[in-house]
């Protein structure tokens, strides 16, 4: 056991170095099918358990394996402070993103659950959001505090922040481990949302939530996760609306890569480790893993015929998929692409015409500029527009193939960033509504940006934004409509809800959708030049 419940938090001492913090219990330890569970009540009034074990340990014989049960407990579970966070590459303290380091270990299969501070009125049950983090599927924590799930707890759910395993870790397929899996290696991090779903399937309700109203929810690989999940035949059943914020595992950029493919990359990090077979590299310290995967091609999502057994597209084309409602989007100025940098209209069509030959017409005609700024402008939608744009829009055509609706969203507001603040990944001058701009107002984190030091002047506009984008979520996760305001995706006329006050919407808060019509040119384009990732 991680961590033994001993009756009551210590007093604090005489000696003010040495103090201690006292916190309040969460009440009675919930009762869990491993054994009783202990939280703690923040100031708030929300009730949080932090650092619960979904899963044993993934560690000596159990990495790259499927996550295994957890032993049960007799005593009590002291789940009063986040659990590790998977291996992965640190953090430097100058980056866009920087909510402090957290403690690394291979031994991370843990969950964190915030409740609102009143149990539901009896009879009843709040509705439960989970959350699975991006990152590239190389970094990522269930603790970050942008992340939190405090406030939507404040709101009336349950929220769980879930752990999975990252880079080689997660994701290595290998011969051997396919000899192994009786046919099957790879997506372990997929395998462990999947085991955290399980578990909340079979426990959330002792926490006063509703296992037949789960709400996934993710971001960039998180909300990729999400697509991914939708299209498992292995998570059927275990969550009935989906929420993805920019990142799908559809389209020409996202296929997922053949068994044997993946295979021949786990032979190659092999023998960059000077391992002999999968058992020495078992034996190889995670750290040593990580680093000489580094520089290796990764291909994180494998066709593995177990979790997942076709793409996402064939899943969805054949009606496989599971059917729910969903809830997607992208922000303003975020892309993975580039068509290249526009100083004018000339440089403007003259880069449309190299990036899509005989297509450029029709991307001329539906981005439209007549003064540099407009060329600018019209620039970054198709950057956007071929990449995340692009990837949530074949989502919703997907969607648009089973019988659930879809809710679909642009989220457009530049951060008010303290004069004079600098990051090393980061241009406040130019950055727009980048990508994973909109998640502290779905989630009330913002303040979370400004944990260390201020690098952003939040304004009442803001935080009413943040409160109506929360209310939102919660009124999608409560019925799968996220408000009557908020007309579902017609494929016929594809329109956004726009959230931010920096582009035009019409009276009803809706924009069209413009690269959603012109999807086949965009998806015949010759490839434009790659554009260095922004941690998430």
């Amino acid at each position: 056991m991680r961590r033994a419940w001993i009756g009551a938090l210590l007093l604090a001492a005489a000696s003010p170095v040495t103090a201690q913090v006292v916190e309040r219990s969460a009440g009675d330890p919930v009762q869990t099918d491993k054994g009783r569970i202990a939280g703690k009540t923040l100031p708030s009034g929300v009730r949080a358990w932090l650092g619960v074990p979904f899963a044993a340990p993934p560690v000596r014989d159990l990495r790259w394996r499927d996550p295994q049960p957890h032993a049960a407990w007799q005593r009590v579970w002291n789940a009063d402070r986040p659990a590790p966070e998977c291996i992965q590459p640190l953090r430097g303290r100058n980056i866009n993103h920087y909510f402090g380091e957290e403690a690394t270990s291979e031994d991370c299969l843990y969950l964190n659950i915030w409740t609102p501070e009143a149990p539901p009125p009896k009879g009843e049950a709040y509705p439960v959001i989970v959350w699975i983090y991006g990152g590239g599927f190389n970094l990522g924590s269930a603790s970050m505090a942008n992340y939190s799930g405090e406030s939507l707890a404040r709101k009336g759910a349950i929220y769980v922040a879930v752990a999975y395993r990252l880079g080689a870790l997660g994701f290595l397929a290998h011969p051997g481990l396919t000899a192994e899996g009786a046919g099957h290696s790879g997506n372990y991090g997929l395998k462990d949302q999947i085991a955290a779903l399980r578990w909340i399937q079979r426990n959330i309700r002792a926490f006063g939530g509703d296992p037949g109203n789960v709400t996934i929810a993710g971001q960039s690989a998180g909300s990729m996760s999400v697509s991914l999940l939708q299209a498992s035949p292995a998570a059927s059943g275990l969550f009935h609306r989906v929420i993805g914020m920019s990142g799908s595992a559809f389209g020409p950029m996202m296929t997922p890569a053949p068994l044997g493919q993946a295979e021949e990359e786990g032979m190659a990090l092999q023998r960059a480790l000077g391992a002999t077979s999968v058992e020495d590299m078992r034996d190889i310290p995670a750290d040593r893993v990580m680093a000489a995967a580094a520089p290796l091609r990764r291909r994180p999502i494998v066709l593995d015929g177990q979790v997942l057994t076709s793409t996402p597209e064939q899943m969805f084309a054949q009606g496989r998929q599971n059917d729910v409602p969903a809830l997607i989007g992208f922000t303003r100025d975020e892309f993975f692409r580039s068509i290249g940098p526009v100083g004018s209209v000339a440089d403007y069509e003259a880069a449309v015409r190299a990036a899509f030959g005989e297509q450029a017409a029709i991307l001329l005609q539906a981005y439209p500029a007549d003064t540099a700024e407009e060329a600018r402008r019209a620039a970054r939608d198709i950057d956007r527009d071929m990449t995340l744009g692009l990837q949530m829009a074949e989502w919703a055509k997907g969607q648009g193939r089973g019988r659930s609706p879809t809710f679909a969203y642009l989220f457009a507001r530049t951060h008010p960033y303290r004069p004079g603040v600098r990051f090393t990944d980061h241009d406040p001058a130019t950055v727009g509504a980048y990508h994973t701009a909109d998640v502290p107002y779905w989630l009330g984190t913002l303040d979370s940006l400004n944990r260390f030091r201020v690098t952003r002047d939040w304004t009442a506009y803001d935080r009413a934004l943040s409160s109506d984008m929360m209310d939102h979520l919660l009124a999608f996760a409560r019925t799968g409509k996220p408000g009557a305001a908020w007309p579902a995706l017609d494929l016929a006329r594809p329109r956004l809800h726009l959230f931010g006050n920096e582009a035009p919407a019409g009276s009803d808060g809706m924009i069209d959708w413009p690269g959603f019509a012109i999807l086949p040119a965009l998806r015949t384009a010759a490839p434009p030049q790659e554009r260095p990732r922004v941690r998430d």
